[in-house]
Formats: structure tokens, C-alpha cells, sequence
């Protein structure tokens, strides 16, 4: 059947109804090399970071990072400028946001920033595609599954919109080689949800709601 072709996966857990499921799998693979920024919290989770980049930009090559550091923006400027200024200053050769999820992610407020941008589309650049990786640090419930109040808000709305997927940290280069194709052709048919207010400062508690 044409579908067993196109889309193979295995679903590792079933959530709650709102909750997106966690899934590993692929559509058709892509010997394709898309444009990649990575987006994460750079005081806890510079280490996987790293090993994601030196091992799908580096020793498997099967993206290219555009991965850079954004400095401090003015938080004074309008919703609209700071995501436009992200996009057209950073992430304008990106095609592909992926989000690092660990134990305070969601706090950040670059990480935000970071999507909130990607998602958008400006005249001189087309949105990305967007997808979140739970790190091994990532705070599982006890019954193994993630906890929407703990991802990144924008993420999750993503999510429940079907715009953005969600996956457990894998370093086998087919699987995240097809996750992030996926997120490359989705972007052209699928409509992200932007509507969170965009976070101001860092946050701090547990959880964000």
C-alpha cells in the first residue's frame, strides 16, 4: 500500500487526547541536505548541542548547520520587529528550526524568540520548518510521558496544530535525517499557529502554566 511507503512509524507512547504524540519514524527518505539552526538553552544543553551538530553536520553530513549565537535584543521593540529582525539577520539561510528540549527550555527566552521567528515568513524570508528533540535531561513524567507545560508554549501550540512534530533523542542519522525532511515539506503545506504572546524575559518555576 502506497502509505506503508510513504509514511513508516512507530509510535513509542500514546498521551493524553490534547497531547501531540511522541513518535519515531520517517516518510519516504531524503538523500536532501536542508539548512538547519538549532535552538536550545546554551547554559545547560550546550554538550548535546554539540554531539548533534558534530555528528549530522560533521560525521554523517546529512545537514547543514546554520546555527549561530543570537546576542541580546532589545526587549522594548515590538512582537513583530524582534521575530522579523531574528529572522532576517539570523535564521535567514535556515529552512529548518530544531528545538533541544531539556529540563528548562521552555524558560528561555531565546528559545521563543527562536520560534517564534522561525515560523515566520518575511519578504526576504520564507518560514521554516519546525520540529522539538526531548534530550535524555528532559524530566519525563513517571509514566514516560512528556509533560506539554514543560516544552516550550510555542512548541506545543505547534504541535496541536500539526505544524511542528515531536521526538525522543535518536542518533541514528536516517532517523533524524527523515524527521527533519518532514519538517522541510511541512512548512509548505501546513499553517503555524504564532499566536503566544512572545516571552519578554527569562521565566522561572516549574512549569509554564
Amino acid at each position: 500500500m502506497w502509505w506503508l511507503v510513504y509514511f513508516q512509524a512507530i509510535i513509542i507512547k500514546t498521551f493524553t487526547p490534547s497531547q501531540k504524540l511522541v513518535i519515531e519514524g520517517r516518510y519516504a527518505m531524503s538523500t536532501q541536505r536542508h539548512k538547519v539552526f538549532v535552538s536550545y538553552h546554551h547554559a545547560n544543553d550546550q554538550h548535546y548541542r554539540d554531539v548533534f551538530e558534530n555528528l549530522f553536520a560533521g560525521y554523517h553530513d546529512i545537514m547543514v548547520s546554520k546555527s549561530v549565537q543570537i546576542g541580546d535584543i532589545d526587549s522594548n521593540l515590538n512582537t513583530e520587529t524582534v521575530r522579523q529582525k531574528i529572522r532576517d539577520e539570523y535564521l535567514r539561510d535556515s529552512t529548518v528550526t530544531v528545538v533541544l528540549i531539556g529540563t528548562q527550555t521552555w524558560q528561555r527566552k531565546h528559545v521563543d524568540w527562536e520560534i517564534g521567528s522561525s515560523i515566520r515568513a518575511t519578504k526576504l524570508s520564507p518560514r521554516s520548518g519546525l520540529l522539538g528533540i526531548l534530550l535524555p535531561t528532559y524530566p519525563f513524567l513517571a509514566n514516560g510521558n512528556f509533560n506539554q507545560y514543560t516544552i516550550p508554549p510555542r512548541l506545543y501550540d505547534n504541535l496541536k496544530c500539526d505544524y511542528a512534530r515531536l521526538y525522543k533523542w535518536n542518533t541514528d542519522p536516517g532517523i533524524v535525517q527523515s524527521w527533519i525532511h518532514t519538517a522541510f515539506v511541512d512548512r509548505d503545506i501546513k499553517t503555524p499557529d504564532n499566536s503566544y504572546p512572545s516571552f519578554v524575559n527569562n521565566r522561572s518555576g516549574e512549569r509554564w502554566q
